[in-house]
């Protein structure tokens, strides 16, 4: 089977290991990661945040690395893509209201392609109507409110799982990437074989 073409959702800060470990693991197994940002172009450079939990009521963030943005914005064609993602970390929180980040996410919802959301991403989702509506759905804790506002149930899974609903896939941060993008590949039909 052939590899899957992915369209990840980025913005300024959003969470650096829910873009490089996600983008590097999804091309190991042969997929096509495009990691795009409202009016960014091929080859131009994001920063990314670092969220921890450190002792405090809530996350810090630090600098990440810079990404690379690897399509342009404005190249974009819906009907090339499998799967949308949607990373965390704050770049989520302004993305959300452009209106064409919107309509990108109301593509794979109306067709039924799979939707990947992990952390903060879940705010993305929860600004188109009707996507997490009646949906079983993980994310930062700090999310629940948002989930529920928008009609869907929060699951409030352990720091390394993610939960699946139908062809939908979340986990709670980047501490679960690898349960995440196990099950991201399940739905994506991708097979991994030891021999």
């Amino acid at each position: 089977m052939p590899g899957k073409t992915i369209l990840m959702l980025c913005g300024e800060f959003t969470e650096e290991y829910e873009i490089f470990v996600f983008q590097q693991g999804m091309e190991a197994v042969g997929h096509t990661v495009h990691v795009i940002c409202p009016d960014k172009n091929k080859g131009d450079m994001i920063q990314t945040s670092l969220h921890d939990f450190e002792g405090h009521q809530t996350y810090i963030e630090r600098f990440g690395h810079l990404a690379e943005i690897n399509k342009s914005f404005s190249e974009v064609n819906l009907d090339d893509y499998d799967a949308v993602y949607c990373a965390g970390g704050r770049g989520p929180e302004y993305i959300r209201t452009d209106k064409r980040i919107q309509a990108m996410v109301r593509h794979f919802h109306e067709t039924g392609k799979p939707i990947f959301t992990i952390c903060h991403g879940v705010q993305i989702l929860v600004a188109v109507d009707g996507v997490i509506r009646g949906k079983k759905v993980a994310a930062l804790g700090a999310c629940e409110p948002e989930v529920i506002l928008a009609g869907g149930t929060y699951i409030d899974v352990k720091p390394h799982e993610a939960y699946v609903d139908g062809t939908m896939v979340s986990a709670k941060g980047w501490t679960g990437l690898a349960a995440f993008m196990r099950e991201c590949m399940k739905v994506l039909g991708t097979q991994i074989t030891h021999s």
